[in-house]
């Protein structure tokens, strides 16, 4: 995944957010580690989407941690953010290649071992393997990998892979463990009491690198 570290990702969730401003959550998450901010919204509308989005990358710039957009390839173009996480319904992973550049960040979700080894002509720079575990966050996913799940797709995978679906403090080491290589997290961030202190617990989870 070019020069960025893949650890700990931050999935934005403004519902999830306890009525707190976002830009808050990503302050205190990038103060406690995290190595990705992926900016995640399903409902605001496209004018909406670009103005957060450029309110995001102006956090995220004097760190260096790198703004993914989920899903729309437009709003990460006009706001110049580093990459894109795509959906297997999104837009195919060559066009979205084709757009973005060969220096964008680009991963892709994954939900089966069939997934995984169709994206294995592909170039992309890590799978989101989704869920590990059943969540609130992916209502429409209802069949979980589970850690077998994770250890099967490792085997067969050479890409990179960021787990996400149920991850807390009291898994992440056992998924890690199981091929991932990072996690990414929503509520256990968003709708912690104190996004600092979760993220620097979250961060305590991964082996001295």
């Amino acid at each position: 995944m070019k020069s960025h570290k893949l650890d700990l990702h931050l999935v934005t969730d403004r519902n999830l957010s306890l009525g707190r401003n976002l830009l808050d959550i990503v302050q205190a998450a990038v103060q406690g580690g995290v190595s990705v901010v992926q900016l995640r919204e399903k409902e605001c509308d496209t004018r909406e989407f670009v103005e957060l989005g450029r309110a995001v990358a102006a956090v995220l710039k004097p760190t260096g941690v790198p703004l993914l957009i989920n899903d729309r390839i437009d709003v990460a173009l006009a706001i110049g953010a580093a990459g894109v996480h795509i959906g297997q319904s999104d837009m195919p992973y060559v066009d979205a290649r084709r757009l973005l550049g060969a220096e964008a960040i680009i991963g892709l979700s994954v939900e089966s071992e069939a997934h995984a080894l169709e994206a294995e002509r592909l170039d992309v720079d890590y799978l989101g393997l989704s869920p590990v575990f059943t969540t609130p966050t992916k209502s429409e996913l209802t069949q979980q990998l589970g850690l077998d799940g994770v250890a099967r797709i490792r085997r067969l995978s050479r890409h990179p892979l960021v787990a996400i679906g149920g991850l807390h403090c009291g898994n992440i080491a056992s998924v890690l463990k199981s091929g991932a290589d990072g996690v990414a997290v929503v509520s256990a961030i968003c709708s912690a009491p104190d996004p600092l202190q979760a993220t620097r617990q979250l961060k305590e989870q991964f082996p001295l690198r």
